[in-house]
């Protein structure tokens, strides 16, 4: 059988970033061409008008400044030395020079070549008449000369006439350029206006329907998984961004029936445990000594303690039941507890003597029930009737500067060696069966109760000395 070929599995992000780096270049590729044809055709039309405005300025300086400057020299209005006919030549010099740098079209660099030669020319009468003059040569000849003068000046007129027309019809070409260049980058924006935004709504509809129809089968899924079908899964859409998260409700989906299954058995398991807690603490032994000892005081003649005792233990029942409730007010956990130490104290009065500190701050807040008794009912068989001599018990709730409820049961019993009580501690910590944890039972109950209501983990710490007493302890979160 062949194999089915793997589905490529596409991006959404690489997608969009594709698309939007194609949108973005093409945005870009005609503003950055008009701007460098516009920057192109205006420097062009720029450097037409310059040569333009030096051919005019130039050829006014050849038809008047240069024939008149020559003709006072003649005239001796003026001498030689004194006249500006080599500042006016160097001009036209510069002038021609910055148009043959600056002008493209060939004939016109070949007008400014001829013309550049007959400033030459003009130079050379120019220097002709400087030596006549200073040789004293007859006036007709400086006359000739003037002449020779007036006809260079009037060729390069002629020329530069010429060039002026020659470039203005450059620039009307220029401007006709211009406008054909307008009209195409025209054209070609437009085209790329509308593929851009066909571009823009292919990738809207590629990208919706990439997250559409994946969402709207996982959609689907949730909505079995609500109404009970368990076994529904979602197919994997092969799209990076969304192919965890399928995989992660097929995860759930599966984990889901474990969970229910698992917490059935947590429900029963901690039905069992409560029951057992209840059995625990309704032991024959703890109520036949109880009874006996409301005997023993009747046969006394002590009848206020044996109301006393007995409205202890009435309460104290009553309290353990609570109407089937899990959770009681914290008064009530401390009256539960003072009710079991009222008839421990009257059983015990020799060597027992108990104090309790409750934070009134704490009144009304809901509580785990049974979770002191267990901790006063260790400390009493463990930790006191072991011990030669008077015992104490303190039992408090107070509150810390986290805002915690810190409940501790304090003996002055016998306590643990250190290898005991890392035992103790490693017995909690497991998973043992009842039998295995009988020395413990009842602190081992209250520390899986507690972890098992309670939404942060709520462990007990225990601390003991030898012959000096042993503390137990635990926090749980207040909330007013």
């Amino acid at each position: 059988m062949k194999k089915t070929a793997k589905a490529k599995t596409k991006s959404i992000k690489k997608t969009l970033w594709f698309s939007y780096f194609l949108i973005l270049i093409l945005m870009i590729i005609p503003a950055i061409g008009s701007i460098s044809i516009t920057q192109y055709h205006t420097n062009q039309y720029n450097q037409i008008i310059k040569n333009v405005s030096r051919a005019n300025k130039i050829n006014q300086i050849i038809k008047q400044d240069v024939s008149n400057e020559i003709w006072e020299i003649v005239a001796g209005k003026k001498t030689f030395a004194e006249g500006r006919q080599y500042e006016i030549l160097s001009e036209i010099e510069t002038g021609i020079s910055e148009m043959l740098a600056t002008t493209l079209l060939k004939d016109n660099r070949q007008k400014l070549e001829v013309a550049n030669r007959a400033e030459k020319t003009l130079k050379k009468y120019i220097d002709l008449l400087g030596e006549q003059i200073k040789n004293n040569n007859p006036v007709s000849q400086r006359e000739e000369t003037l002449e020779e003068v007036r006809g260079c000046a009037s060729l390069m007129n002629d020329i530069f006439q010429d060039f002026i027309v020659a470039e203005i019809q450059t620039l009307s070409e220029t401007n006709d350029s211009i406008r054909q260049s307008s009209i195409l980058l025209s054209i070609v924006q437009v085209v790329i206006v509308i593929f851009v935004i066909f571009l823009a709504f292919f990738s809207m509809y590629s990208v919706s329907e990439s997250i559409r129809q994946p969402i709207h089968s996982m959609e689907i899924l949730s909505t079995k998984i609500a109404s009970g079908d368990l076994a529904a899964r979602v197919e994997r859409p092969n799209v990076e961004e969304l192919d965890n998260l399928s995989g992660n409700l097929n995860t759930m989906a599966g984990k889901i029936n474990e969970l229910i299954e698992e917490n059935i058995r947590e429900q029963k398991n901690l039905q069992k445990e409560e029951m057992k807690t209840l059995q625990a603490q309704i032991t024959p032994h703890f109520l036949y000594n109880t009874f006996d000892t409301i005997i023993w005081l009747a046969e006394s003649g002590q009848t206020e303690q044996v109301v006393e005792i007995t409205k202890a233990f009435s309460n104290f029942f009553r309290i353990s039941l609570s109407k089937g409730h899990d959770w009681i007010p914290i008064e009530q956990e401390f009256e539960h507890v003072k009710s079991y130490l009222t008839v421990q104290k009257i059983r015990y009065r020799d060597i027992l003597d108990y104090s309790i500190d409750f934070d009134e701050r704490l009144t009304g807040t809901m509580v785990l029930k049974l979770i002191l008794q267990p901790l006063v009912e260790n400390a009493i068989y463990h930790g006191i009737k072991n011990k030669r001599g008077r015992g104490s018990l303190k039992v408090s709730a107070l509150l810390d500067h986290e805002n915690n409820i810190v409940f501790s049961v304090e003996d002055n019993g016998k306590g643990f060696t250190q290898e005991r009580l890392e035992q103790v501690k490693r017995e909690l910590k497991s998973e043992g069966s009842s039998e295995d944890l009988q020395h413990i039972y009842g602190l081992y109950n209250v520390n899986k109760r507690l972890n098992l209501y309670y939404d942060k983990p709520v462990n007990l710490e225990i601390e003991s000395v030898l012959d000096k007493g042993t503390i137990v302890s635990f926090k749980i979160p207040w909330s007013r």
